[in-house]
């Protein structure tokens, strides 16, 4: 058995420079400097401990560097434009060099798109180091500079300091003791989507498992695109929520449709009938090995049972119980990696990788199914109300709420949902929408989407297709399980929602505190902000 701790090594089936980014953004004052407010002399400036060598450290690794921060002394006049080139000259001289700096000069109330937490200066640095945000990571010590990594599609990490609010180390997508801490994790996300065992050619029949959820299969879809690129053939073993969205993922063959009991929300008792039937049915597959992704609470090991019992030769997957003579490669994953990283990472300990030109993102089939109605013309955006989870879904009161304001600040609103949530959308569509409520499956779900300026939406499937499409998501995302897995992945996001309620972390499938105040809380003016940033007119 080989076990591996996604440390991940170069292999010859990656592309030479970083796997995930191209370059690191980081925040001026209290993430590489001590915040000394409206600094004007270089005299003051003050490395954080570690800075240099932790820049050194991601020099080294062929990562581009950039800061990106807001000075709003300039517009108020405590200091000059020379005074701001002088401190930079001698952050430089202390820390090494850096390939750009993009500073907002503005105050709060100019209004610009660049000071953050708007994603303008994220996008200028991207340009500016010829990349883009989604291959980027910023490391800031507030809010603001996580919220613009998010807008902007990029990867954010927080380093808090003594000013850091505790709302702000709550609602961060990734949070790291110091720059040194931060640098440490983006080194190891990089190395941990690399094959740690290179392969010769490539693999016949490769099985792949994603049992659960449609929003589970879409994220899994970079770790079953890197094993389609090593494998002659890839056959899909889900569950029945699953099947529609495993029929919209690139690099599949063969679809097995088959609810597993030890995955399922609301199992079926076990019948040793049906397992004898699936047994033989993952024989059938002739696979010369299996690669069975999960999610982080969940366990491989009763299907590799299954799968040694099938005959599967070479059994991959992510095991944090001892799994004996299961498993040929025993990958193990730090907690809090994004879910679709989780995957590339077990599909880099199997040996497989995406090839060349192929970005780590969400993604979907080029040749969609034709939609089953018209697709709407024109300028809109959607609202999706329903979630697969209870717990996870924004009250409908609230979500007619949210329709209404868009409406008012003269967007058109299409209001989608599953043929179970015509009721649904019907009452959060009075408000000011358009009702598609049960009009379309979750093909013709993409094609809408795939038109729209956002989505908003809570925890569920329809964020990740939005994902896959690269449309901006804001995310009314309870946090029953943790931001950093679950937000829709490399995308422009602004996440919306109490970070710190008290179903923080329970994972519950029904709201478990009276009111659902983690989202019934949330403003409409905040949504109407929201959709301003990530698709201004």
């Amino acid at each position: 058995m080989f076990t591996s701790l996604s440390q991940g090594n170069h292999s010859a089936m990656n592309p030479s420079g970083p796997a995930l980014y191209d370059a690191v953004l980081l925040d001026r004052d209290g993430t590489l400097v001590e915040d000394v407010p409206y600094n004007g002399d270089p005299e003051k400036v003050r490395p954080l401990p570690g800075a240099r060598e932790a820049l050194d450290r991601l020099r080294a690794a062929g990562l581009r560097l950039a800061v990106v921060t807001n000075q709003s002394g300039l517009a108020r006049g405590y200091f000059t434009e020379r005074d701001m080139h002088a401190v930079h000259a001698r952050i430089e001289e202390l820390l090494g060099p850096f390939d750009h700096w993009a500073v907002c000069p503005h105050d709060d109330t100019d209004g610009c798109a660049c000071r953050k937490p708007a994603p303008g200066l994220v996008h200028e640095a991207a340009r500016a180091l010829g990349t883009a945000p989604r291959r980027c990571v910023l490391v800031g010590d507030i809010g603001r500079d996580m919220a613009a990594a998010l807008a902007a599609g990029a990867t954010g990490i927080l380093v808090p300091t003594p000013v850091t609010r505790p709302e702000e180390v709550a609602e961060a997508p990734a949070v790291a003791r110091d720059l040194p801490g931060a640098v440490d994790e983006i080194l190891r996300r990089d190395r941990a989507v690399r094959p740690v065992v290179p392969r010769t050619g490539r693999a016949g029949t490769v099985l792949v498992v994603r049992s659960d959820s449609a929003g589970d299969v879409l994220v899994t879809g970079p770790g079953i695109r890197a094993v389609a690129a090593g494998a002659e053939r890839v056959a899909l073993l889900c569950g029945p929520r699953g099947r529609a969205a495993a029929e919209l993922l690139p690099g599949v063959d063969e679809i097995i449709e088959w609810p597993l009991p030890w995955i399922d929300g609301s199992p079926e008792p076990v019948d040793p009938d049906d397992m004898r039937q699936l047994t033989a049915r993952l024989a059938a597959v002739g696979a010369e090995e299996a690669v069975v992704f999960t999610s982080f609470h969940q366990s491989a090991l009763p299907l590799a049972l299954l799968l040694r019992m099938a005959g599967v030769p070479r059994i991959s997957a992510i095991s944090d119980d001892y799994p004996g003579s299961l498993l040929d490669v025993r990958h193990r994953v730090p907690v809090g990696v994004p879910e679709p990283e989780r995957a590339l990472s077990l599909a880099a300990a199997a040996g497989f990788a995406l090839p060349a030109g192929d970005e780590p993102g969400l993604r979907l089939r080029a040749d969609l199914p034709a939609p089953a109605v018209d697709l709407p013309a024109g300028d809109y955006l959607v609202v999706h109300p329903g979630a697969s989870v209870p717990a996870r879904a924004c009250p409908p009161e609230r979500c007619a709420e949210i329709v209404a304001a868009l409406a008012a600040d003269g967007h058109r609103v299409l209001v989608t949902g599953g043929p179970g949530e015509r009721e649904l959308t019907a009452r959060v569509a009075a408000a000011g929408g358009t009702d598609l409520g049960g009009t379309t499956d979750l093909a013709g779900l993409a094609r809408i989407l795939a038109g729209a300026r956002c989505l908003v939406v809570g925890n569920t499937g329809p964020a990740h297709l939005a994902a896959a499409l690269g449309t901006p998501v804001v995310s009314l995302f309870a946090p029953t399980v943790p931001f950093g897995q679950w937000a829709p992945y490399r995308v422009p996001t602004v996440r919306l929602g109490d970070a710190g309620a008290a179903c923080r972390d329970t994972r519950a499938a029904r709201c478990p505190v009276a009111g659902h105040p983690c989202l019934s809380g949330v403003d409409p003016a905040r949504v109407v902000a929201a959709v301003r940033r990530l698709a201004p007119g």
